[in-house]
């Protein structure tokens, strides 16, 4: 068997079995297979480690002032002090230099009083706060396929609220956390044979699950849409393990990179805590990408990728679209949304809407933000005809300044082109969508209603 027929085989295996005819665990297993290498072939892309990258210098620029800002509203909850452990906590990876990392941060910190800022000094204060939270969020749009952005009121107070709530619950659950291994009750239990190895364990294991409920706060919280509790959790298991994998490592590659701090000298603890930067955000958008794809799992699939759309299949895909919308008006059904369309001709949302685009600046569908929200056809069905239709998807993307008939030509070409026009329109003359809606709604009469609409 050759390589290419192995890799046939697997990919059939695992992108083409039936899950519904496979036990409860195997079917969760090769779900999450899926999952996974949806998201290796979103990364291979390139885009998310670029946005990674911008995180890391949006992080650089604006650390000192929302630690500034944080610094001042734990202050006045009297827990400030705790903020260079968490910082070293954090920066323990670097070794001794997160540690003098961490001090000088504090020592920004400590020089930048709020209350001497002024107003303008802190309205700029805010103002990068919201910069770093509002790029934050457009990665994690971007990875939910998410296009429509906050208000910027409900964006302003969404932000604040975490840059003033997130701090207090941070420390609020380390304090209670130190608190419980102080109590009494602890302390005996510690001392009966068998349960204090128990009882490490738990203390071992509670930062980290500290680090998985902060990651699932944010896969809901910061996406402008609605996250699943499952697949935010999801996300954040997977995300956490890896950060707790990636922490040993790097902590590993810092003791051994001797010869680095030798030739960058004072610079090397930027460039580590820059690479350092980088990897944390990757481990976020990798659990954000998991908690998309785990809560649509109907786009893990190679097909719903595509977005490079040939003429044909744009031709087909317009038919298909207004033929389902023309369908459910008819018939007084549900209508039909971009994600319901996606997901019944099984193709990715983009090119649904890259279709829809055209169609829709014809007037021949139109999106309603009514209650029952959804498609409707831009007018009565028997005034689309199936000319307009190919007609609207074939100039969906020309602009006044690049269009066909602004090409420099040749009378040759000119002939051709209206030539192919003519006999397109000829084969469809008189065709309108009510009567590709007629013989669809009537399955019993098929071939009559072909022979009588299309023949």
């Amino acid at each position: 068997m050759s390589f290419a027929e192995l890799r046939k085989r697997i990919d059939r295996l695992i992108w083409h079995s039936d899950r519904r005819k496979m036990p409860r665990w195997q079917s969760e297993s090769l779900f999450m297979l899926q999952v996974v290498l949806a998201t290796v072939r979103e990364f291979v892309g390139g885009l998310p480690t670029l946005r990674a990258m911008g995180l890391v210098y949006t992080t650089l620029l604006s650390i000192v002032p929302l630690l500034a800002f944080s610094f001042s509203v734990l202050k006045g909850f009297g827990v400030h002090n705790n903020l260079e452990p968490m910082l070293l906590a954090f920066l323990e990876p670097l070794g001794e230099r997160g540690a003098e990392l961490a001090r000088t941060t504090v020592g920004f910190v400590d020089n930048m009083r709020v209350g001497v800022l002024g107003a303008l000094g802190l309205a700029m204060l805010i103002y990068t706060v919201v910069s770093l939270l509002k790029k934050i969020e457009m990665a994690f749009n971007y990875t939910w396929r998410v296009t429509e952005y906050r208000r910027m009121t409900q964006r302003i107070s969404d932000y604040l609220s975490v840059a003033l709530v997130g701090p207090v619950l941070i420390f609020s659950a380390l304090g209670l956390t130190a608190t419980v291994g102080r109590l009494e009750a602890v302390v005996w239990l510690q001392s009966l044979p068998g349960v204090a190895f128990t009882l490490e364990f738990i203390g071992r294991l509670v930062p980290y699950l500290l680090v998985i409920a902060a990651f699932t706060f944010i896969y809901i919280l910061v996406p402008n849409t609605k996250v699943r509790y499952r697949s935010a959790l999801t996300g954040a298991i997977i995300a956490g393990v890896l950060w707790a994998s990636m922490s040993w490592a790097f902590s590993t590659f810092v003791v051994a990179s001797t010869r680095q701090t030798a030739i960058y000298s004072s610079l090397a603890i930027l460039f580590i805590f820059m690479i350092w930067l980088y990897l944390n955000w990757l481990i976020v958008l990798i659990g954000a990408t998991i908690a998309y794809y785990h809560q649509h799992p109907e786009r893990v699939s190679v097909r719903q990728q595509v977005l490079r759309l040939s003429c044909r299949l744009r031709e087909k895909l317009a038919l298909l679209i207004m033929l389902r919308v023309g369908q459910s008006f008819y018939e007084g059904g549900r209508r039909w949304t971009p994600e319901r369309l996606a997901r019944d001709l099984d193709v990715s949302v983009d090119a649904v809407t890259l279709v829809l685009r055209g169609l829709e600046q014809h007037d021949l569908v139109t999106a309603t933000r009514e209650k029952s929200a959804g498609l409707m056809p831009g007018r009565s069905l028997d005034r689309i005809t199936v000319h307009e239709i190919l007609e609207a998807i074939r100039a969906a993307e020309e602009t006044r300044y690049l269009s066909a008939g602004e090409l420099k030509s040749a009378a040759a070409v000119d002939e051709v082109v209206e030539r192919l026009s003519a006999a397109m329109a000829a084969a469809v003359a008189n065709l309108t969508l009510h009567d590709l809606v007629a013989v669809e709604t009537r399955p019993s009469q098929a071939g009559e209603g072909r022979t009588t609409a299309i023949g």
